[in-house]
């Protein structure tokens, strides 16, 4: 099982970024796929939410009207697209997979985005 996010960098404010998540050894289609994020000394937060089949995204309120979660499940990929970008976004990005009804969970090696004058 893999899961690889790229896309990330160094961005100033207001810039954007789009982030990739690919996704290997798993029934893709079968997972709800999350954003998550940390920064330096803090806890680790649910960014954004995407369900199996895109029916449903959920974002938490720090970045609602400014990220957008998508999928391609032919692609195995789902991707978190960041707008307007605040040197609060400052920090590692990881990609994870969860199935509940199986208890299954996967994350991704992380990505870091700086975003910084």
């Amino acid at each position: 099982v893999q899961l690889v996010e790229s896309g990330g960098g160094l961005v100033q404010p207001g810039g954007s970024l789009r982030l990739s998540c690919a996704a290997s050894g798993f029934t893709f289609s079968r997972y709800v796929m999350s954003w998550y994020r940390q920064a330096p000394g803090k806890e680790r937060e649910l960014v954004a939410t995407i369900t199996s089949a895109s029916l449903m995204t959920d974002y938490a309120d720090s970045v609602k009207g400014r990220f957008t979660i998508s999928r391609d499940n032919a692609k195995n990929t789902v991707y978190l697209q960041m707008n307007s970008l605040k040197p609060a976004d400052t920090a590692v990005y990881y990609c994870y997979a969860e199935r509940r009804s199986y208890s299954l969970t996967y994350w991704g090696q992380g990505t870091q985005v700086t975003v910084s004058s």
